[in-house]
């Protein structure tokens, strides 16, 4: 093996090692898709019926505040994303603004691309 090879090796398999375990700890810690909810508090389709947001109330314990966790459905396709994760919070207020922009407590979200998490902020 060339020192090119080594020079390589001894650079690319620690980078490697570093972004697998970058990956795990977002995946494990901050991604809010991996959240489901506890309780169901409301449903509401959007205008046209292309999406269905569901609200839940989550409880972490008796040491923890309640949190709220809201999901947009795409109906066509079934398909579910978490699009809003709120401690220190009871209820979702929501209303659609337009077909795809769902407002969650004075909070207006593109349920196309927005994903808010409070621990973000």
């Amino acid at each position: 093996m060339s020192k090119k090879h080594k020079k390589r090796l001894l650079i690319g398999i620690p980078l490697l090692a570093a972004l697998v375990f970058i990956g795990v700890f977002y995946y494990l810690f901050y991604d809010t898709q991996r959240i489901k909810g506890q309780e169901e508090t409301s449903q509401l389709s959007s205008p046209a019926g292309t999406y269905t947001a569901t609200a839940y109330r989550n409880n972490g314990g008796a040491t923890t505040s309640f949190s709220v966790l809201v999901t947009v459905t795409a109906n066509e396709t079934g398909r579910d994303k978490n699009i809003y994760w709120n401690y220190k919070c009871e209820e979702a207020q929501m209303y659609w603004e337009d077909e795809e922009t769902l407002n969650v407590n004075g909070l207006s979200l593109d349920v196309t691309h927005d994903v808010y998490d409070f621990r973000k902020e």
